[in-house]
C-alpha cells in the first residue's frame, strides 16, 4: 500500500529550494507536484531528520530517502551498528541499516 505525502525536500511548494538551475526550475524529487508517494509500513528518515535534505552538507536530496523524508521499512528493532541514528562514525549512512537506523 502506498501514501501520498506532501515532498520533504520542496516543502511541498514543487519548485526546486536551492534555485540551482533556475527559479523557476521543478523539485527533482517530486517533479514539481509537491508530493510523492511511498509505501507503508514507513518511518521518518533518521539520517536527515525527515527534511528530504542530505545532512552533509551539499545541496541534494538525502542519500538514504531520496528526497521524501521518509523511508519504507517494517522493522522495529534499533540498529546495533549506528545505535538507530543511521549514520556511521564518519558520517556517512550506516553500512548494516543502510542509513534507516533500524535492521
Amino acid at each position: 500500500m502506498t501514501t501520498t505525502l506532501k515532498c520533504a525536500f520542496c516543502s511541498g511548494t514543487g519548485k526546486d529550494p536551492f534555485d540551482l538551475l533556475s527559479q523557476f526550475a521543478h523539485c527533482l524529487v517530486c517533479n514539481g507536484t509537491g508530493q510523492v508517494e511511498t509505501e507503508e509500513p514507513m518511518k521518518k528518515c533518521v539520517f536527515c531528520s525527515g527534511t528530504g535534505r542530505n545532512p552533509l552538507g551539499a545541496r541534494i536530496s538525502c542519500i538514504v530517502c531520496g528526497g521524501k523524508g521518509f523511508n519504507h521499512c517494517s522493522c522495529e528493532t534499533k540498529c546495533t551498528q549506528c545505535k538507530g541514528t543511521g549514520k556511521s562514525s564518519d558520517g556517512l549512512p550506516c553500512t548494516r541499516c543502510s542509513g534507516k537506523g533500524l535492521s
